[in-house]
């Protein structure tokens, strides 16, 4: 008599490898600050003091601002490479407006929140001309931003026939030279940030753009209109961060930000924002931040060339992308 077992059932439910998690996780970036903090910390004792730590969060505040922008591009699946060029223009200007030997609001008690608010309008008005540039003459991302930074890196030079402005307001400079007041602004621009796309209808549209643009069109979504917004943000959060950089130095340069590229695109990938659009978040763009401020900071501490740190910042960028695109090839596979 045959016997009856009963059928085998097999559990065919994918289980996602541990290599997935790990670079798809949302702490792997606070990991990386851990354990650089605690590896780098025998050979740059100095790294913990308290003023050192006070000075790398003065200096980390508003780069993560600009990077908070470069954020809100990326999701999209676009790039903003005139960030930092957009600092410079709106630092001159503001320089022009506000400062007490030749400004234009000279003596004027509203110098420093009238500056202010033309270095914003500088940063709405150069992010409005990218907007309008890739949204709606559907250019590349990248030519158009490269244009602005070239054109708007010039402008700032020839504002000021490359001088330093100096005599600016002291409302104005403790705006980003006092720890406390700099540490306020910052938490209120990244909590919009964060609240914008986590929270809001608009939100939801730039994740959908960068997803599919021609699936986010045909669900409704205004295409144009989000990725203007997009590159308004970004260049809002250029000039606000502008404002903070200005302050601490209390000069204005038409060479502020010439150096902050390379961080901000890799501290923006490196928190886990996708160069291929729809994924990324203000909180991982945070870890991002503080990993290469971090990592500036113990380079200096041991007394590297700026050619040193360059080259290895160069190579963190590289890694970043590489990381990205794994990241996004072992989504894929997984999805």
């Amino acid at each position: 008599m045959a016997s009856h077992h009963p059928p085998r059932t097999t559990n065919h439910e994918p289980r996602t490898p541990w290599l997935v998690r790990w670079l798809g996780g949302e702490h792997l970036v606070l990991w990386l600050v851990v354990l650089s903090f605690v590896g780098l910390l025998p050979f740059t004792p100095d790294l913990a003091s308290r003023e050192n730590l006070a000075n790398l969060l003065l200096t980390l505040l508003p780069l993560l601002v600009l990077a908070c922008g470069q954020t809100v591009v990326l999701i999209t699946g676009g790039i903003d490479l005139s960030a930092c060029a957009i600092m410079a223009v709106a630092s001159v200007v503001g320089g022009l407006a506000m400062n007490g030997d030749t400004g234009w609001l000279t003596g004027s008690p509203w110098a420093a929140p009238v500056g202010v608010l033309l270095m914003l309008a500088v940063g709405a008005g150069l992010g409005a001309l990218n907007g309008l540039s890739v949204a709606v003459l559907r250019m590349p991302p990248f030519m158009v931003t490269l244009t602005t930074m070239m054109a708007g890196g010039g402008l700032a030079i020839w504002l000021i026939r490359s001088e330093t402005i100096y005599n600016l307001p002291p409302a104005f400079n403790a705006l980003g030279g006092r720890l406390a007041l700099a540490t306020l602004i910052t938490v209120a621009l990244a909590g919009g940030a964060h609240l914008l796309l986590s929270r809001t209808l608009l939100g939801r549209w730039l994740y959908a753009i960068g997803h599919n643009a021609r699936m986010a069109h045909i669900s409704g979504v205004p295409v144009a209109g989000v990725m203007l917004a997009a590159y308004v943000l970004s260049g809002l959060l250029a000039a606000a961060a502008a404002v903070l950089y200005t302050g601490q130095a209390e000069t204005a340069s038409p060479l502020l930000g010439q150096r902050l590229l390379l961080d901000v695109i890799a501290a923006t990938v490196i928190g886990g924002t996708s160069l291929f659009g729809g994924r990324g978040k203000v909180l991982w763009t945070l870890g991002g931040v503080a990993f290469i401020k971090l990592l500036d900071n113990s380079l200096n501490l041991l007394n590297c060339s700026f050619f040193t740190i360059t080259m290895v910042k160069g190579a963190v960028v590289l890694a970043a992308a590489l990381l990205d695109a794994t990241r996004c090839r072992l989504l894929e596979a997984e999805a």
